[in-house]
């Protein structure tokens, strides 16, 4: 029984917006993810860090959620700034009931459990967003920090495993809001993604702070899942 992460599958089964046309890794890369998520078994959990589907809609994006249906085991799936299809749990399990997909969960305001520990997530934010004083954004900021510190507040006294769409600290930029929570429930381990190209030599890896900090963006990880325990 194994815990994976990987994030940004960015699929497109259902609309022409395929991330082959980037080049590089990129190329080929539903085929990459084919190989390399067949490491995953029927026992294992595998979170799902955000950027799955360019679909703008749950119809648009179900043969994406079709090829993620097929990933083996539970699936615990976090928002990313492009999953426009996102609305609520309840009209996304509707979904997956009318589809006949099964084992997969959102991790929004809430937490799992994982043998001993509890996994623990929300979407983040970024500096790259502007986040003025009583902006839309700021809003937005602000109730991702109430989303984490729900879910992380619910996971009690387990130990802790953050999962977050955006990085919180890379090369030249840290979100102080994010870590402090971090740091103040006891988060061990923290994954992400949304980096990408060129923007994987920004990244932040290993222990910072008593947080051991992994990018798990799907071009960065090579398209095979993390293995974090």
């Amino acid at each position: 029984m194994a815990l994976y992460a990987i994030g940004d599958l960015h699929l497109s089964f259902g609309v022409n917006k395929p991330m082959d046309v980037f080049g590089g890794a990129w190329d080929g890369y539903v085929d990459k993810l084919r190989e390399g998520l067949k490491v995953i078994g029927p026992e294992d959990t595998t979170v799902l860090l955000g950027d799955l589907t360019w679909g703008i809609d749950l119809q648009q994006a179900r043969e994406d959620f079709a090829f993620i249906n097929s990933i083996p085991g539970r699936k615990l799936i976090l928002k990313g700034n492009h999953d426009y299809w996102w609305t609520t749990a309840a009209k996304f399990y509707k979904f997956c009931e009318e589809n006949g997909f099964t084992n997969m969960y959102i991790l929004n305001n809430n937490f799992y459990e994982y043998e001993e520990l509890a996994l623990c997530g929300t979407r983040g934010w970024f500096f790259e967003e502007d986040a003025a004083l009583g902006s839309h954004n700021d809003k937005i900021f602000k109730r991702e920090l109430i989303r984490l510190e729900t879910s992380l507040k619910a996971a009690g006294d387990r130990v802790k495993l953050c999962f977050l769409h955006y990085p919180p600290r890379y090369r030249g930029y840290e979100c102080p809001e994010i870590l402090r929570l971090l740091k103040d429930y006891g988060v061990r381990q923290c994954c992400y993604g949304h980096l990408h190209g060129d923007s994987h030599k920004l990244a932040i890896e290993g222990l910072h702070d008593g947080v051991d900090f992994r990018l798990c963006a799907a071009d960065f990880v090579k398209f095979s899942p993390i293995r974090l325990r």
